[in-house]
């Protein structure tokens, strides 16, 4: 298979919707590339380069929802911390990440709605 139908997936393998988003993927005909987000952590740079890549803001990658998050109570820290601290704490444990990312190397989404993915991701039969 060519590199212009391979996607990787920054994900966590127990979760329903990165399971799904698998599904969606290889359903638009990709070959997916699985990256556990516990095991292999994104780092703060790799991090830096979704987020630029992406266009969305950095917020926009905490997985606002999970127990790591709400155990923290980031909600009230994170408007205090500076920028090189909120990607050192996203690189620091998996779980704070919003789940699946997806990449080709450029384009990349965060989260899994499958409009955003007919949008970006529809052609991979291509």
């Amino acid at each position: 298979m060519n590199r212009q139908n391979q996607l990787t997936i920054i994900q966590y393998p127990k979760c329903g919707t990165c399971r799904a988003a698998v599904k969606s993927l290889q359903g638009k005909g990709y070959e997916v590339i699985s990256r556990n987000i516990v095991e292999q952590t994104p780092t703060a740079g790799e991090l830096k380069e979704w987020v630029a890549n992406s266009g969305l803001e950095l917020k926009k990658f905490f997985n606002t929802s999970g127990e790591v998050y709400k155990e923290l109570g980031l909600k009230d820290k994170l408007a205090t911390m500076s920028e090189d601290e909120k990607y050192a704490l996203l690189a620091s444990n998996g779980m704070l990440i919003k789940r699946p990312i997806v990449t080709d190397g450029m384009k990349i989404t965060v989260g899994y709605k499958e409009e955003q993915y007919e949008q970006v991701w529809n052609n991979g039969k291509g």
